[in-house]
C-alpha cells in the first residue's frame, strides 16, 4: 500500500481517538457537574461543541479520501 494510500486512515484513526476522548470528558463533565460545579461543566462542554461542530466536515472529508477515485 503506497503511502498516500495510508493518510486517509490515519485521519480516520485520529478522528476515532477524537471521538472516545470527546465522549471520556463528557462523562467526567457530567460527574463534575453532579457534585455541584456547573460553571465548570459550562466550559467544558462550551469547549467540546467544537468538536460537535468540526464533525461533520471531519467525516465528509474522510469520506472523499476514502472513496476510490
Amino acid at each position: 500500500m503506497p503511502h498516500s494510500d495510508l493518510l486517509p486512515y490515519l485521519i480516520y484513526k485520529i478522528n476515532q481517538n477524537q471521538l472516545a476522548l470527546e465522549a471520556a470528558i463528557m462523562e467526567l463533565t457530567l460527574w463534575v457537574e453532579h457534585r455541584g460545579s456547573a460553571e465548570v461543566a459550562g466550559n467544558v462542554r462550551g469547549v467540546l461543541d467544537t468538536i460537535s461542530k468540526n464533525e461533520e466536515f471531519v467525516n465528509m472529508t474522510l469520506a472523499v479520501l476514502m472513496s476510490p477515485e
